[in-house]
């Protein structure tokens, strides 16, 4: 941060960076009765940093536990992130990565970091319905016990951070964990609210047959209509060598009614030459909790990314998806469904950055609002830079809206530098048309049935795109639960 330079921060204690928020907490606040040693004075625009951030953060690393001593690359993490919210305000609708997205509800509340899981016996009552290797993550914390990801090749690695004993995988885990600039307050929070970092590595050359289900659940919470959030920071980094391939299912759910928390996630990504992920992103949280999540991705030349996403819960479902391409001849592909069925907002903020040549990409976003006070946003950058000649883009957001009040904010964009490029985008917002309804009256079909089979079929071609038949089935069944809920 240009102009407030502390002293060197040492990597031995337990909370290196706690002397940096209190004391700039009071000196912000002019209140200061002891001398802190600075380099140089404060800037105009730190001493207007926001309070109820600076609050938070200080928040946050009281939370941390005072032992062990984290490792190296997770505490790398945690300076990184308090320095930068150190000038970062709380995001208003003044700012325009929020301009639709309103997250006051969340600055209006009491937000209480879950340090651990409090009460051990209420796991008993969750269970993980998978059929493939599976990571269950409580309130931010992996429990092994509730886990199973044994039968995995070798030089796989899966599990947390402080498990960790390869010095060669953590060099490399600590090479990549703070290598992203772009993030914003909620990225730094979740940096430096991550109990733990969840590391997933796949050798050079190693494919993983079956994929990795991480399984997140919340259970601090808040009942519906609470002032106080509990809020979770699960963190998971995939790093996968040159030629490895791997798929990896998150999925984000709540087996605890309408609950009131905040599930702050980040995945960060790394795909070396040759190399293949394929990720599939299911969201079906209480319809009063607040979910954010960060996706983080580098790919190397000849690498293939490829996301499925249904989102369909929460008061607020925002997702921010970075991509940067790192080398030519990558392969990038998005699917996302978005479902507003309440008073919600869905969001996706997604950035592909092509610096390179023959990159190949496709974007298909769709939302289904289906509430009068529902709400979508899809803002969708590509930018293709100078050197990234016979680049192959496409983007096309599609969006639903059945009710007369739904609202949708859409923001395709393509930002073209090169010259020998060929590059698309396309937005549509619409009901139903009338002239496929007329097709299925004209068959003795009803109203309401014909609705509901088109309505389906919408958001079905996202759904197709989810690579197993088990998870498919599950998303088909919650997708028609909500469209056409059973009386109670």
């Amino acid at each position: 941060m240009t102009g407030l330079a502390f002293a060197p921060p040492l990597y031995k204690p337990v909370f290196p960076f706690f002397s940096t928020f209190t004391a700039y907490k009071v000196i912000a606040n002019r209140k200061c009765r002891t001398r802190v040693q600075v380099r140089s004075s404060l800037t105009p625009q730190a001493i207007s940093s926001d309070p109820f951030v600076l609050e938070l953060a200080e928040t946050l690393e009281d939370s941390l536990p005072s032992s062990p001593s984290p490792p190296l690359p997770l505490l790398k993490l945690r300076e990184a992130s308090s320095e930068s919210l150190l000038s970062t305000p709380w995001p208003s609708r003044k700012d325009e990565p929020f301009r639709f997205t309103d997250i006051s509800f969340i600055r209006q509340s009491k937000i209480l970091p879950v340090s651990k899981i409090s009460d051990p016996s209420r796991l008993i009552g969750i269970s993980v319905d998978s059929q493939f290797p599976y990571l269950a993550i409580v309130d931010g914390h992996l429990v092994k016990s509730m886990s199973n990801f044994s039968e995995l090749p070798k030089g796989v690695f899966v599990g947390s951070l402080s498990e960790l004993t390869s010095t060669s995988i953590i060099e490399k885990v600590s090479e990549f964990v703070c290598n992203f600039d772009d993030g914003d307050l909620f990225w730094s929070i979740n940096g430096i609210g991550a109990p733990d970092l969840t590391v997933v590595y796949v050798p050079e050359g190693c494919r993983v047959e079956n994929p990795i289900h991480f399984t997140y659940f919340s259970i601090e919470s808040g009942n519906e209509g609470s002032k106080t959030m509990h809020v979770s920071n699960p963190r998971v980094l995939l790093l996968v060598e040159k030629g490895g391939e791997i798929d990896i299912v998150e999925e984000f759910s709540t087996n605890d009614g309408n609950k009131c928390y905040w599930t702050n996630s980040a995945l960060e990504v790394v795909i070396k030459e040759g190399g293949k992920v394929r990720h599939s992103y299911i969201q079906t949280q209480s319809l009063s909790a607040a979910h954010i999540k960060w996706t983080s991705v580098r790919q190397g030349s000849s690498s293939t990314y490829e996301l499925t996403e249904v989102s369909t819960g929460g008061k607020l479902g925002r997702h921010n998806l970075h991509i940067q391409q790192f080398g030519p001849e990558t392969v990038t592909e998005l699917s996302t469904l978005h479902m507003c069925v309440a008073d919600q907002t869905q969001d996706l903020h997604s950035r592909l950055v092509l610096d390179h040549p023959r990159g190949y990409s496709r974007q298909l976003h769709k939302c289904i609002v289906a509430h009068s006070l529902g709400q979508a946003v899809f803002d969708g950058n590509i930018k293709v830079n100078r050197y990234a000649q016979q680049t192959d883009a496409g983007q096309l957001t599609r969006s639903l809206l059945l009710e007369p009040r739904a609202t949708v904010n859409v923001k395709p964009n393509l930002q073209i530098v090169a010259d020998d490029v060929k590059c698309s985008h396309g937005a549509a917002i619409s009901d139903l048309e009338e002239n496929q309804l007329l097709y299925f009256r004209a068959r003795g079909i009803d109203l309401k049935t014909a609705r509901r089979v088109l309505v389906f079929a919408f958001g079905g071609e996202v759904i197709e795109r989810l690579p197993y038949s088990s998870i498919r089935e599950r998303v088909r069944s919650q997708i028609k639960q909500l469209l056409d809920p059973v009386p109670n």
